[in-house]
C-alpha cells in the first residue's frame, strides 16, 4: 500500500513537472509563435531610426511602412535569389543527363560490340575443335 502510494505520488509529481512546462506561457516548443507586435520589434533598425528620440522599442506610424517595405523587398530579393538559384540547378540537372545519355548510349553500343566478339571468339573456338577432331580422325585412319 505504501509502495504503490509513493509510486502514484511520484508519477503524478512528474507528470506535473512536465505538463507545467508545457502549459508554460511563451514557452520555446510553441510553433511558429508570431504576432505582428513581436515580429515588428526583431526588425533590423535604420541609421535613421537609429539616431530618432523615440525609443528603440516605440514605433510611429511612420515608421511602420518603411520596415515592412524593407522586409518586403528583403523577401522578394531572396525569393529572387532562389529563382536564379533553382533555374541554374536545372540547367546543371540538364548538363548531367545529356552527359548521361551519351555514356549510355557508348555503353549499350561496347556492351553490343562485346557480345558480338563473345560470339566470334566462341565460334572460332568451335572451329579449331573441329579442326583437331579431324585431325584426330585422319590419324586414327592411317593407323
Amino acid at each position: 500500500m505504501i509502495r504503490t502510494s509513493k509510486i502514484l505520488g511520484l508519477s503524478l509529481f512528474v507528470t506535473l513537472a512536465c505538463s507545467t512546462a508545457a502549459f508554460a506561457d511563451g514557452n520555446a516548443f510553441t510553433p511558429l509563435n508570431f504576432d505582428n507586435a513581436s515580429y515588428n520589434n526583431t526588425h533590423v533598425r535604420t541609421s535613421a531610426a537609429a539616431t530618432s528620440t523615440t525609443p528603440a522599442n516605440v514605433k510611429t506610424p511612420a515608421q511602420t511602412p518603411s520596415l515592412d517595405v524593407i522586409g518586403n523587398d528583403n523577401m522578394q530579393s531572396a525569393i529572387l535569389k532562389l529563382d536564379n538559384a533553382q533555374v541554374d540547378v536545372r540547367n546543371e540537372l540538364l548538363n548531367v543527363k545529356a552527359k548521361y545519355s551519351d555514356v549510355d548510349a557508348q555503353y549499350n553500343q561496347i556492351k553490343a560490340e562485346r557480345k558480338s566478339l563473345n560470339k566470334q571468339v566462341k565460334s572460332t573456338e568451335k572451329r579449331i575443335r573441329q579442326i583437331e577432331k579431324a585431325k584426330e580422325k585422319i590419324r586414327k585412319n592411317m593407323i
